[in-house]
């Protein structure tokens, strides 16, 4: 097998299977297929992601068919929202259709299948069918109407159709087997009676196809030939299978294309909750301003929170399409959004939590424009003039008037440079009646040649713009807010994930437009919300600068070997560790290197995909890192780890390095 096919995910290999047995490339069509039930989420970029991707791969087309089987859930708002996430995150689809366009043809195929026996009228309760279904490990009993003759059968769904009876009367069921060790085959419903307006039908139908009926039939209907879906569908394969047969010898000549489905696992999110009615309440509750609050995982949450297509589509790169079932710890997600802005950003100065110094040796009357970076990782960014002045504003945070040997930011005595001006050393402060600090007295060195430790931004009193800064922090302050049964997800929202401050900015941001991003300089990434207006600067917080959950994440326990003596291991995370053993791999003799391969592989048991995989993207020149990364990395492979293409592409660069030691480790994987 060449190393492209290596690279393949099971998918893939399943599409590359069927190419070879003789399934002609033309004939590939792909399908995203959403209820229009509420907004798009975090979790269904995964679906967008591979359904879409294969598209771009084989040069396949993709509808967007719209599952709109339920009317009483359904609205015109959430198909157009869905329609411009997905546009927003760069996928083009062949087709826009509803499985509200099938209809008809959903109908005449039920009655087709009542003339064969394979379908049937059932009157009963929706309490006695329950009940008559059976459990897991106990058959179900027939129903009482299960032997109706198809004369009387048609008769019952026609009037049904005709808007004669009321909800919850009839309903169409498949006639399978009630004894099928798969509850989903106990003879399902088709249809039932609904006397609700339907949102692009209207009032022609009272009846509705059931989601199983509908969904695969549309497939179907439309040649899809690869009918990929989460996990939670692989049950529903054999009846997708059922349906799908039945209908093929109504319609092969016409639809020669049976589709095929094939199940991936879905995308899981720590402190997220994924389920759309969780979401609505959230909503509906007041919790949330909207779907689309930055707090909130949906796609177009996101978006005003300030995270860019690109952000996504790598992160759903670097999750990959496994078959199992896991949780994507969401830093892996932070990590994407910091990588794509701290390329494209321009840096900007903003003070959040202000405290005025006063540069008592600068004239009062005088101020300067000066030259400041826009963005040192982009070199096409330019440079803009930031205002000095007598009074500016930093961080309170940056301020002690007493400090220990490792603060490097201003103190009384102490020195520190003002990004792109002078150096300023603290001499005294004035306080107010409860002993705050309110000035800090210091007199500045136009010398900016000297070396000093700290770096801090500020802000031009005089000149500063206020804005109002909408500070976000993870909605639920659970892990897996919906994991416990005995719990509300509700107890574990998280009363601080909102918090507004009055931030004081440079005035080159005074002309900024919605969704515009910037770094504030040693604060985060922030960009423009949908409220703001010149009149009043709304900004919102997209990312930190660094993860801030790391540090509160509990320690990994230790095995039974903790007592044995690595005292400087015991405080640190197994990943730190072996990124500070690999900085300094490359400049040890070969005997400490192979003690240090023994540490970072007995560490790598210790440590996730999630931290793992950042280190992938480690400089060349890192030669160190990288090699103990595929250390671990070939740990965790043999430890049952799935191999994604991020792996596989990290690998295989790894292999064309000029390090003999890096290209060793790579190939022994």
């Amino acid at each position: 097998m060449s190393e492209e096919k290596k690279a393949l995910n099971f998918i893939e290999h399943i599409i590359e299977e069927d190419l070879a047995s003789g399934l002609s490339k033309d004939k590939l069509r792909f399908r995203f297929p959403p209820e229009p039930n509420g907004y798009l989420h975090i979790g269904h970029t995964k679906a967008i992601g591979i359904s879409f991707g294969l598209g771009e791969t084989y040069n396949a087309p993709v509808n967007l068919r719209f599952d709109d089987t339920n009317p009483a859930k359904e609205e015109q708002e959430y198909v157009d929202a869905i329609k411009k996430d997905i546009a927003w995150l760069g996928y083009q689809w062949a087709n826009e259709l509803y499985s509200s366009d099938y209809f008809q043809k959903l109908y005449d195929w039920a009655v087709q299948m009542i003339k064969d026996g394979k379908a049937y009228v059932d009157s009963q309760t929706s309490e006695e069918i329950a009940q008559q279904k059976g459990t897991p490990t106990q058959v179900g009993t027939n129903s009482p109407y299960r032997n109706r003759s198809v004369e009387e059968n048609l008769d019952l769904f026609q009037r049904m159709k005709a808007g004669e009876f009321p909800a919850g009367t009839h309903i169409l069921r498949a006639k399978i087997d009630m004894e099928s060790p798969n509850m989903l085959m106990r003879d399902p419903m088709m249809y039932r009676i609904m006397h609700t307006e339907h949102h692009r039908t209207g009032t022609d139908w009272c009846i509705y196809p059931m989601y199983d009926w509908t969904h695969g039939e549309s497939d179907y209907i439309e040649q899809v030939s690869h009918s990929l879906c989460s996990l939670e569908f692989k049950p529903h394969r054999e009846l997708y299978n059922w349906f799908r047969d039945h209908v093929y010898d109504y319609a092969k000549e016409a639809l020669p294309m049976p589709p095929k489905q094939r199940e991936f696992a879905r995308l899981n999110l720590s402190y997220t909750i994924m389920s759309k009615r969780k979401l609505l309440r959230l909503v509906e509750e007041g919790i949330v301003s909207g779907w689309n609050d930055p707090r909130m995982p949906t796609i177009s949450g996101l978006r005003r929170r300030g995270y860019t297509p690109n952000s996504i589509r790598k992160f759903i790169d670097k999750v990959g399409v496994a078959k199992r079932e896991n949780v994507i710890d969401v830093s892996l997600l932070e990590f994407c959004i910091r990588e794509d802005l701290n390329k494209s950003a321009n840096r900007v100065m903003a003070v959040l939590d202000p405290v005025k110094v006063v540069i008592t040796n600068y004239p009062e009357d005088k101020e300067e424009w000066l030259e400041a970076e826009n963005n040192q990782e982009d070199d096409s960014a330019g440079f803009r003039k930031v205002p000095f002045s007598r009074e500016i504003y930093i961080e309170k945070e940056d301020f002690k008037e007493e400090a220990g040997a490792k603060f490097f930011r201003l103190q009384l005595g102490g020195e520190v440079r003002l990004k792109n001006a002078y150096i300023i050393k603290a001499n005294s402060v004035v306080k107010g009646v409860n002993g705050e600090i309110t000035e800090i007295h210091c007199t500045y060195d136009e010398d900016t040649s000297k070396k000093v430790k700290g770096t801090l931004h500020w802000v031009s009193i005089k000149h500063a713009i206020t804005a109002e800064i909408r500070e976000y922090d993870r909605l639920f302050m659970h892990e897996s807010p919906d994991s416990d049964k005995d719990k509300d997800f509700m107890e574990y929202v998280n009363p601080k994930s909102l918090t507004l401050k009055t931030g004081y900015l440079e005035p080159s941001l005074a002309d900024v437009e919605v969704g515009e991003q910037f770094q504030f300089q040693r604060l985060g990434y922030f960009n423009v919300d949908d409220d703001s207006t010149a009149e009043k600067l709304v900004f919102n917080k997209t990312v930190g600068l660094r993860d801030s959950w790391a540090k509160q994440k509990p320690k990994p326990q230790t095995n039974e070997n903790q007592n044995k003596p690595k005292p400087n291991l015991q405080k640190r995370s197994a990943i730190s560790v072996i990124q500070q053993l690999g900085k300094k791999y490359t400049n040890l003799a070969e005997e400490k290197q192979l003690k240090a391969k023994a540490e970072i592989e007995v560490l790598a048991k210790d440590v996730s995909y999630d931290e793992l995989e950042p280190l992938f993207g480690t400089a060349v020149k890192k030669a160190g890192t990288r090699i103990a990364t595929l250390i671990a990395l070939k740990v965790m492979l043999k430890n049952g780890l799935e191999r994604n293409d991020a792996i596989n592409v990290f690998i295989e660069k790894a292999k064309e390095d000029k390090n003999d030691v890096l290209v060793a480790e790579a190939s022994g994987i």
